[in-house]
Formats: C-alpha cells, structure tokens, sequence
C-alpha cells in the first residue's frame, strides 16, 4: 500500500496495524516511495566464531570414504516395488 506523506500523517495509528499484519506500507513524498513503515523487530546479537575451539575432536578417518555405505546409496531404490 502506497500512500503519501499528508495521509500518513492522519492515518498513522491505522496504517500502523496494517504494517504489524504484514502489509506493506510505503509512505511517499511528491509522489516517490520515500518511507517504508514495518514492525519493530529485535535485533539478534550477533555469533561469534570459535567458542568451542580445542573441545570438539574427530575421529582421524573422518574424511575417509566408506566403500560400503557409498555402494549401499548408489544401489538402493527409492521405490523398491518399482524397476
């Protein structure tokens, strides 16, 4: 919804509950998009990276191929009745 800048000013309160239903609500100055009116979120902090640096281990074969478990994916049917 587009509306300009003198009915924004009356309607606040209404556009303002259309907004925290998910409409769109764009206010336009001489006639270009000027505002966007949507809901107040709170902003997320922030990860950060490495909190768990030096407690996690994995196994030294981690990055092995398992010949088994490759073979049983290739030739399993996703719809066994099916040939």
């Amino acid at each position: 919804m587009k509306v300009n800048m003198h009915e924004a000013k009356s309607t606040l309160s209404r556009l303002a509950e259309l907004a925290c239903q998910g409409e769109e609500v764009v206010i336009c100055k001489a006639g270009k998009p000027y505002l966007r009116l949507e809901p107040y979120r709170e902003r997320v902090e922030e990860r950060k990276l490495g909190g768990l640096e030096g407690q996690i281990r994995m196994s030294p074969d981690f990055d092995e191929e398992d010949e088994e478990l490759i073979e049983a994916i290739e030739n399993s049917k996703i719809f066994p009745d099916e040939d």
